[in-house]
């Protein structure tokens, strides 16, 4: 498979390719980085055909999107750039520090990522989380004066009910919601996923690989960095993560059989779920970005995608859950 024969989707009227890339993890999070690889990264999935690329401002307090200025400075035809504003950090961490979703923050925001990415338009905007202090009516107005100004192409938000979603649509069309999605976090296919197809919003999930539990290489939270978020996370602590590796090894029989890898069997599951679906698997190494496309080759039978529809993981995707579906959901993404 070549760069102009990599499957695309739609988000809006942007051409995306099915799959992204998410860019958080070379800036924040997932233990060190190294800058020359990352980027080495980035050019390799542009040369695959991978166009949709996924940073925030928040990732590195500005970091990740000076990281992709330096792409976008040599590249920037061959790339739909999505980013994200509304998380307030602490500068000495980098850590989320609450949420700001007002009309002149949000003006700001915008102006600073344009800066930072060295752009002139950004082609897919995010509310990173909704502000409860805000009603989203006017966040979203604000926003849609970025889309008037030329600054903004598209609309999207992120961590957001269906209630919220409906509420934003009612004052400019929303492209895309961005939420985490896996065969390891399915909440929002209650409502959220009916709600966006309704309104002819795509979906596109973050963390896809259960923030790599699903790709079966982790066998203990100890194989993760010191500073690694995930330690904090239910499902990598000791009660919970060996029936989770069960469950991954489940998976690996139905890759094997499928003659793929557990990551490429998470992503196919997530594919198979509809045409308006584009999940935004994170990586930092070339090595795990080729397995990540293999993805689209693998072509799941029915029963393979009912069995992992029917897996249930062993404790919450976050230590608090209270906000799920709600206004003030923590980040990481």
């Amino acid at each position: 498979m070549t760069a102009t024969t990599f499957p695309r989707r739609r988000v809006a009227d942007l051409d995306v390719s099915v799959l992204g890339l998410g860019c958080m993890g070379m800036s924040l999070a997932y233990g060190p980085a190294d800058q020359d690889e990352s980027l080495a990264t980035i050019h390799a999935a542009l040369d695959a055909g991978v166009n949709f690329l996924d940073t925030a401002d928040m990732y590195g307090n500005g970091h990740n999107e000076q990281l992709l200025a330096q792409v976008l400075a040599v590249r920037r035809d061959d790339v739909v750039v999505a980013t994200k504003f509304g998380i307030l950090t602490n500068p000495e961490t980098s850590m989320p520090a609450g949420t700001n979703g007002s009309p002149d923050y949000a003006r700001r925001a915008v102006d600073a990522s344009l800066r930072r990415l060295g752009v002139d338009v950004i082609d897919l905007y995010y509310l990173h989380r909704v502000d409860p202090q805000t009603p989203i009516e006017e966040t979203v107005t604000a926003m849609a004066q970025m889309v008037t100004a030329g600054k903004v192409r598209h609309l999207g938000l992120s961590e957001a009910s269906a209630a919220t979603l409906r509420r934003a649509a009612a004052v400019h069309p929303i492209a895309a919601v961005q939420s985490e999605w896996s065969i390891f976090s399915r909440d929002i296919e209650t409502e959220v996923v009916p709600a966006a197809r309704e309104l002819g919003v795509a979906l596109v999930p973050y963390s896809p690989l259960g923030r790599g539990l699903l790709t079966g290489s982790p066998s203990s939270s100890s194989d993760l960095a010191d500073d690694d978020f995930r330690r904090t996370l239910p499902r990598w602590h000791a009660e919970h993560l060996q029936a989770n590796l069960m469950l991954v090894q489940r998976i690996r029989t139905i890759a094997d059989d499928a003659d793929a890898t557990p990551a490429q069997v998470a992503l196919a599951w997530l594919l198979a779920q509809g045409d308006d679906v584009v999940p935004i698997p994170g990586t930092k190494r070339r090595t795990h970005l080729k397995n990540n496309l293999g993805a689209v080759d693998v072509r799941l039978p029915a029963g393979a995608l009912d069995q992992l529809s029917a897996m249930k993981p062993s404790g919450d995707r976050y230590p608090q859950m209270d906000w799920v579906r709600g206004e003030s959901a923590p980040a990481l993404q």
